[in-house]
Order: structure tokens, then C-alpha cells, then sequence
């Protein structure tokens, strides 16, 4: 089983994958750009104390599984990983600033699903361990003595 995070409070392990796209959906992590993003977002993720658990960046978008906090919040860390990697590599790399002329490198959405040790279909199962025969029914409330 996969290490858990514990502080005093709690005991976790909370991982999502994000994934998010450059702007206009242009090829342009390639070479050294991609190199420094990777690198970039590496330090990014330490400093937030995330954990990566897989990652691709491919030419036009990332894909990064993370183990996180729960004091983190997944909109927090999406656009933290989006904002400081866009500047620093808008300032390394001058010509992306001819191509992405708003300062903005990555698009302003991003993708994520929750993730974890247990599938859908185990928490349905164990629910509905909890269903009373007297109840009957085929819907999705249940209902426990």
C-alpha cells in the first residue's frame, strides 16, 4: 500500500490528476522549453509539498498525477503549477512572449478526476451493504435504520 500523509489531525492520501494545455493549443513544448517546464514544475510541486506520482508533457499539454494535502485545494494547486511555471518560462525564453502576447502560456482551463485506493464500484457495493430489505427500491438514497 502506498505511503499515507499524517499530521496531527489526520491521516490521508489524497492524489488527482491534473492536466492542462497550452494556449491556443499550440505545439510549443519542445526542446529546452520542455525541459525547463519539467524542471520548473518539479521545483513548484516541492515547494507546495505535492508528490509526483507519474507525469508526460507532451507538445501542447501536461499531464500530472499528484499526491496532495488536505489542507490543499486542487484549484489552488492548478493554478499555482499554471501561473508560476507560465512567468518564469515567459521570462526565460523571450520569443514565447511573441506567440503568447497576453502573458498567459497556459489556456485558462484545466482537467482533473479524483483518484484513489478504492473504485466507484466498491463504495456502491459497501453502500449497499446498508440497505434494508424492508425499503426495497431500486434508487440511489438509502435509507438506514
Amino acid at each position: 500500500m502506498a505511503e499515507q500523509r499524517s499530521n496531527g489531525h489526520t491521516v490521508s492520501r489524497l492524489t488527482v490528476p491534473i492536466v492542462w494545455c497550452t494556449k491556443y493549443s499550440y505545439s510549443i513544448l519542445k526542446g529546452a522549453i520542455q525541459m525547463r517546464c519539467r524542471t520548473l514544475l518539479i521545483q513548484i510541486c516541492e515547494s507546495e509539498d505535492l508528490r509526483i506520482l507519474k507525469w508526460v508533457v507532451s507538445k501542447d499539454h501536461t499531464h500530472l498525477p499528484i499526491e496532495y494535502g488536505p489542507s490543499q485545494s486542487v484549484s489552488g494547486l492548478a493554478k499555482r503549477l499554471k501561473g508560476r511555471g507560465s512567468r518564469k518560462l515567459q521570462l526565460e525564453f523571450p520569443e514565447l512572449k511573441k506567440r503568447y502576447w497576453g502573458r498567459h502560456f497556459w489556456a485558462i482551463c484545466y482537467g482533473c478526476r479524483s483518484t484513489g485506493n478504492i473504485t466507484d464500484e466498491m463504495v456502491y457495493e459497501y453502500l449497499e451493504h446498508h440497505r434494508r430489505s424492508k425499503y426495497g427500491g431500486n434508487d440511489n438514497f438509502i435509507l438506514e435504520e
